[in-house]
């Protein structure tokens, strides 16, 4: 799990957060600014970052996507339009998070170019989330969908 305290700031490794319904992580640098649907809060799942690194012999790191948290065996681009729980906390799935010309050219490097990394995570990025009940999210807690 990840916040960044600014726009450009490195991520922090956290072990939770506090969320705020319609407001996101109490401390990210997208608190509170709902300019744009989904952007409370957004995930990335890891098998996705280990597939690029496998087929780009790259060494990313989990924070290198600057996505919030990171899931292990669950299918997000599933989770679009969908409300669902992780842990105690509702969260509705807007849309998917694609890649842009800054995670390129943070990722890019002399055997990879910006718009190949773009390319690798199109449709693989993640999802943009939002926050539908307060509460505290943990590493470790449990994903369940919500019927419609």
């Amino acid at each position: 799990m990840y916040i960044a305290r600014g726009i450009g700031k490195d991520q922090i490794n956290v072990k939770s957060f506090d969320v705020v319904t319609s407001m996101g992580i109490v401390g990210d640098r997208y608190y509170g600014k709902d300019e744009y649907p989904g952007q409370n809060l957004t995930l990335i799942e890891c098998e996705k970052i280990q597939q690029f690194n496998k087929e780009h012999r790259q060494s990313i790191k989990l924070e290198d996507t600057r996505r919030n948290i990171i899931t292990e065996g669950v299918d997000l681009n599933a989770l679009v339009g969908k409300e669902f729980k992780v842990g105690e906390v509702t969260l509705r799935g807007i849309e998917l998070c694609e890649p842009c010309s800054t995670l390129g050219s943070r990722l890019s490097n002399d055997e990879i170019t910006d718009v190949a990394v773009v390319k690798a995570f199109t449709s693989r990025a993640g999802l943009r989330v939002d926050v539908l009940s307060d509460g505290v999210l943990s590493v470790g807690d449990r994903f369940h969908q919500l019927l419609d």
